[in-house]
């Protein structure tokens, strides 16, 4: 089995930062920092790891804030950059708020040795307004890492993180960031931007598809990123979504011979399913095909997740035969729990076949 997620922050990484906290300042003493940042270590899961390890560092880093990241800022160069960065955006989001100009200036700073996307919140949630004024600024930098902070640390629904009350209740705060992202050079900050607009869409579908609406779509990163940020709405079946991208919610197609191999699966193994797609319409279809599995939970109930498939053209009265493969392993995200689950196919967001597998564990 993989190593868990945690051990990104094990003794190893912890001996290494000492080591470089103690030669950026060399009034830190090496082995009682690395003493504390290891104390109940091992019963820590990955986030606990990193906000003891910010905590502790704020015990033994000088008392003056702004010194103390002055030090963080001569270790990040010199340790590996990842998720284990975050550690330093961690520590002026946790320790920095009393001073919010320069601890702003520190994330972004910080941002490119791994994100200060989380961080970033903590003082977005303390002062909308005045945080908004320096992440639009961010929209005009050089750097792709801190445009792209611009929008991932302003999003309503960032994942991993609290939710940002403010844009939930009024998603128009962050258009003046998405406009001017909305055609960037960068892939890294378009899949931002989409993802952003999608956790509106979650709220706001209509101002979503109204922002959408206003923007150049002919422009190919425009495109892609409205294409994304509409994922949602098409696998729900949202008429505006669909047909905003020539997708016809009304469908003339059959979906035969829904059948699985195996129809009995244990955790490791890959689910083959397959059908054939059917048309009955005299026109050319433009399809896009997903597919929804009910994952039963530990109640009996189930809970629905959809995946993507493909899309594509389905000439008159034409049919195509489809094949998808998914591995059933454990995820951080879900767990997995024995007994009946069922697959949908949804062809412009409308459920077309269901059929069922039972999982043992």
């Amino acid at each position: 089995m993989a190593e868990p997620l945690k051990e990104m922050f094990n003794q190893a990484y912890f001996e290494r930062l000492a080591q470089e906290v103690e030669r950026a300042a060399p009034q830190v003493r090496r082995s009682a920092l690395l003493k504390d940042l290891l104390s109940g270590n091992e019963a820590r899961e990955l986030n606990a790891r990193m906000r003891h390890a910010s905590n502790t560092l704020h015990q033994h880093l000088p008392r003056d804030f702004r010194k103390a990241t002055m030090v963080l800022k001569k270790v990040a160069p010199r340790m590996p950059k990842g998720y284990t960065a975050l550690l330093y955006p961690d520590f002026v989001g946790q320790h920095g708020l009393h001073d919010p100009t320069f601890s702003l200036e520190a994330l972004k700073h910080f941002t490119s040795f791994g994100s200060s996307e989380f961080a970033v919140r903590e003082f977005f949630r303390s002062d909308p307004k005045g945080t908004l004024k320096v992440m639009r600024a961010w929209t005009e930098d050089e750097d792709e890492h801190v445009r792209r902070l611009a929008s991932e640390g302003s999003r309503p629904r960032l994942p991993w993180s609290f939710r940002l009350d403010a844009v939930l209740k009024d998603p128009t705060l962050t258009t003046p960031i998405l406009e001017r992202l909305r055609a960037d050079d960068s892939l890294y900050v378009r899949k931002s931007v989409a993802n952003h607009l999608n956790d509106i869409a979650k709220d706001h579908p209509d101002h979503m598809l109204d922002l959408l609406r206003s923007w150049d779509c002919t422009h190919l990163h425009t495109a892609w990123i409205a294409k994304h940020a509409s994922r949602t709405l098409i696998k729900a079946g949202n008429v505006e979504a669909l047909a905003l991208f020539a997708f016809d919610s009304k469908v003339k197609v059959r979906v035969e011979g829904l059948a699985f191999e195996p129809k009995r699966m244990k955790l490791g193994d890959t689910l083959t399913f397959s059908f054939t797609m059917v048309s009955d319409s005299a026109r050319k279809q433009h399809l896009v095909i997903d597919y929804a599995i009910h994952y039963r939970k530990a109640n009996g109930s189930s809970s629905r997740k959809v995946f993507k498939l493909k899309e594509l053209e389905l000439g008159p009265r034409a049919l195509v035969g489809i094949t998808k493969r998914q591995r059933f392993i454990v995820f951080s995200t879900r767990k997995h729990h024995a007994g009946e689950h069922a697959l949908e196919v949804l062809v412009n967001g409308n459920a077309l076949a269901r059929a069922t597998f039972d999982l043992k564990i």
